[in-house]
């Protein structure tokens, strides 16, 4: 699937939420994530995308037309000191997409977990402060990684194995970096948690850094490695995520208080219950219970992803923290950090 385009606005006077920004980008020495650090002050970002092939323009795109505004009145013609001192000079932008791109949107996409209506998710929105995204995504990046045939990876506490889909808990790896344990303490003490367990201990992490257009492919994650929960950070850019139950497999609740509609499979013409949820940037996914078992979770491999009638382009990369609580004999959860 290609890649919509950005062009001028039709008319002069017309705004928009995204910015054409000249005289910065990587050929100048600028990464994505320094530019949004200069940009992000002024409202939320749904990422910094190259604008050309040139290396010296990228556009930078913003929730909203206010803060792209904002932006544009403070910083166009201005000397920017955190980007060397370089004069920025900045315009607005427009999305023309390609009409060779066709973005799936057969069902709606959910925002919060209650929309979404599959027991034992939940989702809170900004769970951390952009601050601390900044700084666990310098944490990370200060560590070496490594390669998988898509994507980058690190682990901690042990390492998951993804040839066994298991993690050899007889080899540790040591404690879990510091820089979590802000986030571990939040998530021990947040009020939406509190029927899930009364005590909740983690012990693997695992760092996923994907590239644009790179998901996840359906799964459930190991029975046998891990216990019931599992935590999803999302960081530095959107992404939908989507469930699937399927007509055969998996576990279901006791109660039946799942109350869903069969479709199917535009891919491999198997019936399966479909769900979609939208992940913001640092918002915290929690999987539990039927939602953990019974339901294939999935992130598509797309570059672009349609929210009711909204196209949202991914940011230039996504980043997932993986923590876990491993079978070792004593209580397990899965802890999931995602960055786009």
């Amino acid at each position: 699937m290609g890649l919509p385009r950005f062009g001028r606005p039709k008319n002069d006077d017309e705004s928009s939420s995204n910015l054409f920004v000249a005289n910065c980008g990587p050929a100048v020495g600028h990464s994505d994530h320094e530019i949004a650090s200069v940009f992000s002050k002024f409202g939320e970002l749904n990422g910094v995308y190259a604008a050309d092939d040139s290396g010296t323009r990228v556009i930078v795109s913003f929730s909203d037309q206010g803060s792209a505004q904002s932006a544009l009145k403070a910083l166009h013609g201005q000397p920017c000191h955190e980007l060397g001192g370089r004069t920025l000079h900045i315009r607005y932008s427009v999305l023309q997409p390609n009409h060779q791109d066709h973005v799936k949107d057969l069902v709606p996409v959910s925002i919060t977990a209650s929309d979404l209506n599959i027991p034992g998710v939940y989702l809170v929105h900004d769970f951390i402060t952009a601050q601390e995204e900044e700084e666990l995504l310098q944490a990370v990046d200060c560590r070496p990684w490594n390669s998988l045939a898509k994507r980058r990876v690190q682990h901690y506490g042990y390492e998951f194995r993804y040839d066994t889909r298991n993690v050899n808990t007889k080899h540790r790896l040591g404690e879990l970096p510091s820089f979590v344990s802000p986030v571990l303490e939040r998530i021990s003490s947040c009020p939406t948690f509190k029927n899930t367990d009364d005590s909740i201990v983690l012990d693997q992490l695992t760092v996923n850094e994907y590239p644009p257009g790179v998901g996840l492919s359906p799964h459930i994650d190991t029975h046998s490695a891990f216990e019931d929960l599992i935590f999803s950070l999302s960081l530095s850019g959107p992404c939908i995520m989507e469930f699937r139950k399927y007509e055969n497999g998996g576990w279901f609740s006791r109660d039946g208080s799942s109350t869903v509609t069969k479709v199917e499979s535009p891919e491999d013409d198997s019936n399966f219950i479909r769900r979609v949820i939208y992940l913001p940037p640092r918002s915290l996914l929690l999987l539990s219970g039927e939602a953990r078992y019974a339901w294939h979770h999935y992130i598509p491999h797309h570059k672009i992803d349609k929210v009711n009638g909204r196209v949202i382009r991914r940011a230039s990369r996504r980043v997932s923290f993986t923590f876990r609580k491993s079978f070792t004999g004593g209580y397990q959860v899965l802890f999931r950090l995602e960055y786009y």
